[in-house]
């Protein structure tokens, strides 16, 4: 099915458990180029309950995951519809990512909650979901898969960094598109700000007040992970099983711990663009540029200390608030569009599976 033109209701949650993100998106093309435009948005914060059966369902037995995934699609659809008569939106389809549960490429398995079947049949909608299945079982990492919409529709940037529970960035090499997870981000912020008595770091000015703690910096920059090369994904298994225990084990200060955690995201962001550069003489005779979008790039702190470590050469943009909130639900939204008109919206370069892929499933 293609169209001129396409009005898309993306749908995305993700790992730092802010809620649910629902972008309506327009999208054409002029002259082989991809436009878009976000018409309405909003977030639909998850209630305590909601987010105590997201964290834990990791440990769900399959029939107790079975039924969260079931009626989570029933609540997605339902709000879906909620938001859609609300501002009477017509809507050619829902695109919904769902929310990752269990991600184990290395084991051959991904799995997002919101089951598509009720999420079409609660809102009325043709639904297109679950994104990752297919690319994982061709020896992909099922992630990032924000990419192509980096390259299709924001590739007036050198780099594109989004800051949610995880950092991940994306950038062409060699004329393929190249995107990791780097490594945490929210989903260690955010705890901490918890410990402080404040669900998130307004502005980092929790962390801004703190000091660096030596220890704790060294031994977080030296995980394992950030030394392997990509393709590479990551998520709250790893946080999980590595980063708060480690991070637990320090008595200090909620606000020397923030400090050093924002120090140790930017230290590693800075670390993947200069990977990519031929070195100062390269900066020196070349201005980049970087978006950063996701919740991260509201802390002025975390994009201050960024800006510094990146160096003069990298100039960090920030955009306006539609796109820094929600880039990834407007994503998904293309890849529905993408999978409806048959055309590629998985990278292989990108998670180094075996073929680029036009990923998705649909229900009606």
């Amino acid at each position: 099915m293609k169209k001129e033109e396409y009005n898309v209701l993306g749908m995305m949650s993700g790992t730092s458990l802010d809620g649910l993100d629902m972008a309506y998106c327009r999208f054409w093309q002029e002259e082989g180029q991809w436009k878009y435009e976000i018409k309405k948005a909003t977030t639909i914060p998850y209630s305590d309950e909601q987010k105590n059966k997201l964290t834990t369902a990791i440990t769900f037995d399959p029939m107790d995951l079975f039924k969260m995934h079931h009626r989570y699609g029933e609540w997605l659809g339902k709000t879906a519809k909620e938001f859609m008569d609300k501002h009477k939106l017509k809507v050619d389809f829902i695109s919904s990512h769902g929310h990752t549960i269990h991600h184990r490429p290395e084991e051959g398995y991904t799995f997002q909650a919101g089951d598509g079947a009720e999420l079409a049949k609660h809102s009325g909608q043709t639904v297109i979901c679950d994104y990752r299945t297919e690319d994982v079982k061709h020896g992909g990492q099922g992630a990032p898969l924000v990419p192509i919409g980096d390259r299709l529709l924001l590739s007036e940037y050198d780099y594109c960094l989004n800051l949610g529970g995880i950092s991940n960035i994306s950038f062409e090499k060699d004329g393929k598109r190249i995107a990791y997870d780097i490594g945490i981000a929210n989903m260690l912020l955010n705890p901490l700000a918890q410990k402080a008595g404040q669900h998130y770091d307004h502005n980092g000015d929790l962390a801004r007040q703190g000091s660096l703690n030596e220890g704790l910096y060294e031994a977080l920059n030296n995980l394992e992970y950030y030394s392997l090369p990509w393709p590479k994904s990551t998520g709250y298994e790893w946080f999980a099983k590595e980063i708060w225990p480690l991070v637990e084990s320090y008595d200090d200060s909620p606000e020397n711990l923030l400090r050093t955690a924002v120090h140790h995201i930017a230290e590693q962001i800075a670390n993947a663009v200069h990977s990519t550069l031929g070195g100062i003489q390269e900066l020196r005779t070349k201005n980049y540029e970087l978006l950063s979008s996701g919740g991260g790039a509201k802390n002025s702190f975390l994009m201050e200390v960024l800006q510094e470590k990146l160096g003069s050469g990298v100039h960090v943009h920030i955009p306006d608030g539609k796109l820094i909130d929600y880039k990834e639900a407007l994503v998904f939204a293309l890849m529905g569009v993408l999978k409806m008109e048959g055309g590629v919206n998985v990278l292989s370069s990108v998670t180094g599976g075996v073929k680029d892929l036009c990923s998705g499933k649909e229900f009606i």
